[in-house]
């Protein structure tokens, strides 16, 4: 597992443990009575170290690369999933990945970013920033759900669209704009769950929804801790200044009013517990889907741009 500084001394007696569990099986009663002891000191102090985490130490834990990212939810959450491809523009994007499928036996369209897990699939997914033709392929798949009346379900986790020069040339800021006017128009719900890293317009592309949710440890912001740093004070050194400031914490979004609930991770984040995590998440989905369901396109649609518009307002 990758290790985050303010985890070293959990990992150490995690280190401890795994020894324990590898010596010889002809286990004893005073050994047992030492694993029991430890596993009850590592829950203790993950549960004192997650319950206070800084702004900072939360964008560690979001960006984590053993969370669980897109594939791995389409994998255990949705039947029959078929994979679509194509902006039938220019190319297919594998940063934004989105296809068909079933969750609990109802129909739906699944978008979202891929980061992926290693270095080969990292390049292949771009990190899971996508080019202009991601977010084509994106609106292109939104009007398909709305065609047949489906929900769709997006899965949000990028550091920001891809900011490469190619992409510029492509329309990548226009694409965005067109992706955020297509979820406020497409007239089926939109449900979307940042599971990890919100950043910039690559995220609010496909998270202009009905229903917002994010996990408990994941951020949302308009720019990267790094990005505001480098900008604000000419240093990147000061990042974790920018992670206060800049609100990103599921915890501060949601006194905002920007979301309309945290989706709770496992004791310890999600990395430690992927199937947990991904099941909190199926829970989440189907209730805002049995809320939404059946929908009035008009009134779906009036209430999702009434939405958006009052961010902001006072009170």
């Amino acid at each position: 597992m990758s290790q985050l500084e303010f985890e070293k001394q959990i990992i150490e007696v995690e280190g401890k443990i795994t020894e324990l569990k590898n010596m010889s099986s002809e286990s004893s009663a005073n050994m047992a009575d030492e694993l029991q002891r430890m596993e009850k000191k590592v829950h203790k102090l993950l549960t004192q170290t997650y319950s206070k985490l800084t702004p900072a130490q939360k964008v560690q834990v979001a960006r984590h690369q053993n969370r669980p990212h897109f594939l791995d939810y389409v994998n255990v959450l949705f039947d029959d999933f078929t994979l679509l491809a194509g902006d039938r523009n220019f190319a297919n994007d594998e940063a934004l990945l989105g296809g068909i499928g079933r969750f609990q036996g109802q129909s739906c369209v699944i978008i979202g970013q891929e980061r992926g897990h290693d270095t080969e699939s990292r390049l292949k997914h771009n990190f899971g920033m996508a080019r202009p033709e991601g977010y084509r392929k994106a609106q292109r798949l939104m009007k398909m759900a709305e065609q047949f009346n489906l929900p769709i379900i997006t899965l949000v986790d990028t550091a920001g669209a891809y900011p490469g020069l190619g992409a510029e040339e492509r329309g990548q800021s226009e694409a965005i704009a067109k992706s955020i006017e297509t979820c406020l128009n497409v007239s089926v719900p939109i449900i979307s769950i940042i599971i990890g890293e919100g950043g910039s317009g690559g995220a609010i592309a496909i998270a202009t929804a009905d229903r917002i949710y994010m996990l408990e440890h994941s951020i949302y912001s308009v720019i990267s801790p790094e990005g505001c740093a480098s900008i604000l004070w000419r240093s990147r050194d000061f990042a974790d200044e920018a992670a206060t400031a800049l609100k990103i914490t599921a915890q501060d979004i949601e006194k905002l009013g920007l979301i309309d609930g945290i989706i709770a991770e496992p004791v310890g984040g999600a990395h430690r517990a992927k199937a947990e995590t991904i099941q909190n998440v199926a829970d989440q989905i189907a209730k805002a889907l049995k809320q939404l369901t059946p929908w009035d396109a008009d009134k779906l649609k009036a209430a999702r741009r009434q939405k958006f518009l009052s961010f902001g307002q006072a009170a």
